[in-house]
């Protein structure tokens, strides 16, 4: 455990590390605090001393306020001014303290963020498709935030706390050695209660987290699923299942609030006691003429501030774990290995031949289960390749390695006579154009929809790409034309003019391959004639590797692949009798729709 922790606080303080002089500032801002805290029950002590009794100001306060020898109402007032400018300079100190705190904070947090979100992006699909995507949202948005309160909420509060401490310890041993070791007595009781409940804690703070998240995880899939849920009539049991997950983590969020409050609560009344017995021998102190009662007063008002830093100490360190939980599942997800991992010698590529050949490739999602098995062909440069086969058979996972969103688990794919695993891998996905079965569009414009190929196009490009997909016309007819936004997931947009604009997003990119994965497979027979002329002209002299529901889409193809089972069956021999049967009729479907 401690070694583990350990580990975690170096990774804490490495990420920590560029803000350094933020932290370092925020440390000495807070250190004001020590000086202020310990002049508080000054006035206090003077007004008692020195206007109510008969005791003598120090000499050198005299030199420095002449004033004060006249009378023991100009001693008042210099206690009152010292009162007032004390609550101004710790006002100053504390929002000093704040505003630096909340900038630094925010900056770790914000970098913390951003790191995590850049890893969680180069992450296999298996590891997403396995894991869901709430879990790492709620790392990203919530967990992260963890490095603000260690950082800066947590360790500094402690080191400023322990230096407070022995400050105030070693001014009550000037004043009543007893007193200081009464006091200090009963801090070994703290420690120990704290650090009995910090593993149970800890485990509590972990499960809380886990269970909030699975809380997420059904309101991301029912908002992302609504038109279903709706259709089926199912608000009521998704609502029930949202409240049972929710009430799952609101009882172990109270079960971690009860055992920290009665952690609080153990330290209070451990303090309680030591101020008592303090407090019992100080006015035998007073009463025997050891103590002055402003002695006594100034006394109480430092074991007051000396046991707050105490139990900051021992608070800071049961609350840490909640925090240390948190970076705990932040850095679970940081190490997770990408599948695909770029070369440190790769090479770039600008803009392919597209030449393709495929040697011996197998993959597997587990190791017990072969998705595809021994694939084996060559496409030369401006082929048109189709990929025909049953559901499942493996058909989106071969153009998923063909784009490295995957590696095979043996073999190679080459590319211009280069293993894909030797090409930098943002150069190489630059190389691919790819149009999906349901097209992915932003909440943003249809302008910067198709501009999101090529961050930077000017209008003239989009709109030309618009042209050649066949989606100018229908984006000029809406009310603010390009600049129309298409809503969540393109939802304010049909089937047929989403895939268009997926397609202008293509023809915008200008790669040298092409990828279309079943892009006709949502829309009507007609709706798909004119989509299909559009991608024709996308086709020309690219590489394409097509993947069609309906047969007939592959008739322009130079080669066709027809996988079944996970391995490659050559059509001219091998072609399954259903296929043959499925192709003959989606060719009179389509005759019969151009007739019409």
């Amino acid at each position: 455990m401690k070694s583990k922790d350990l580990t975690l606080y170096q990774k804490l303080l490495l990420q920590a590390r560029p803000h350094w002089k933020y932290i370092l500032g925020i440390f000495l801002i807070d250190l004001l605090e020590t000086p202020l805290t310990l002049l508080v029950p000054i006035p206090l002590k003077i007004a008692v001393d020195n206007v109510l009794g008969d005791e003598r100001l120090p000499e050198f306060i005299y030199d420095i306020f002449p004033v004060a020898g006249r009378s023991d109402l100009a001693i008042l007032l210099l206690a009152a001014i010292l009162l007032v400018l004390i609550a101004i300079l710790t006002g100053l100190q504390s929002l000093g303290s704040s505003l630096l705190r909340t900038y630094t904070g925010e900056k770790l947090v914000l970098d913390f963020r951003t790191k995590l979100f850049q890893h969680v992006q180069r992450l296999s699909l298996s590891y997403h498709d396995s894991k869901g995507t709430s879990d790492s949202t709620y790392r990203i948005q919530y967990d992260t935030s963890a490095i603000q309160y260690i950082a800066i909420d947590g360790v500094i509060p402690f080191i400023t706390a322990s230096i407070t401490l022995f400050a105030m310890l070693y001014v009550i041993f000037r004043l009543d050695a007893r007193l200081a070791f009464v006091a200090l007595a009963i801090s070994p009781i703290l420690f120990v209660i704290t650090r009995l409940y910090r593993k149970n804690l800890r485990q509590q703070s972990r499960q809380v987290k886990r269970l909030e998240s699975a809380a997420l995880s059904v309101v991301q899939e029912v908002l992302t699923s609504l038109r279903v849920v709706k259709a089926f009539g199912q608000e009521q049991r998704e609502q029930e299942r949202f409240t049972h997950q929710s009430s799952e983590g609101m009882r172990a969020r109270m079960h971690y609030e009860l055992s920290s409050g009665l952690l609080g609560l153990l330290l209070g009344a451990t303090t309680a006691f030591g101020t008592a017995a303090v407090l019992l021998l100080g006015v035998s102190h007073v009463l025997g003429g050891i103590l002055t009662l402003g002695s006594l007063l100034l006394i109480m008002g430092y074991i007051a501030q000396f046991y707050s830093p105490l139990k900051t100490i021992s608070k800071k360190i049961a609350s840490l774990q909640s925090h240390l939980a948190s970076a705990e599942r932040a850095y679970d997800l940081m190490e997770q290995p990408p599948d695909v991992v770029e070369k440190p010698d790769a090479e770039p590529i600008q803009r392919s031949k597209g030449a393709v050949l495929f040697q011996n490739v197998f993959f597997s999602y587990q190791q017990d289960q072969a998705v595809l098995e021994d694939i084996s062909f060559e496409v030369p440069p401006g082929t048109r390749v189709g990929i025909a086969g049953q559901t499942g058979a493996g058909k989106s996972t071969l153009v998923n390695l063909l784009t490295r969103f995957y590696d095979p688990t043996s073999g190679q794919i080459l590319l211009d006579g280069v293993d894909l695993r030797d090409y930098r891998v943002t150069d190489l996905r630059n190389q691919f154009a790819i149009v999906l079965q349901e097209p992915v569009l932003f909440s943003t414009s249809i302008a910067e929809n198709i501009a999101y190929a090529k961050p930077g196009a000017n209008e003239e490009e989009i709109i030309k790409a618009a042209q050649a997909a066949n989606a100018h016309e229908f984006i000029t007819a809406l009310p603010d034309g390009y600049e129309s936004q298409v809503g969540e997931r393109g939802m304010r947009l049909s089937g047929g003019e989403r895939q268009r604009i997926a397609l202008a997003r293509a023809f915008l990119k200008d790669a040298p391959i092409l990828i279309m994965d079943e892009p006709t497979s949502s829309v009507d027979v007609k709706t798909e004639i004119g989509i299909m002329e559009a991608m024709n002209r996308l086709m020309e002299n690219r590489t394409t590797f097509m993947i069609a529901h309906r047969l007939t889409t592959l008739e322009n193809c130079n080669l066709l692949l027809v996988i079944e089972n996970g391995r490659l069956a050559n059509l001219e021999q091998d072609v399954p009798a259903a296929i043959k049967e499925e192709l003959a009729l989606d060719r009179l479907e389509a005759a019969m729709m151009r007739n019409n």
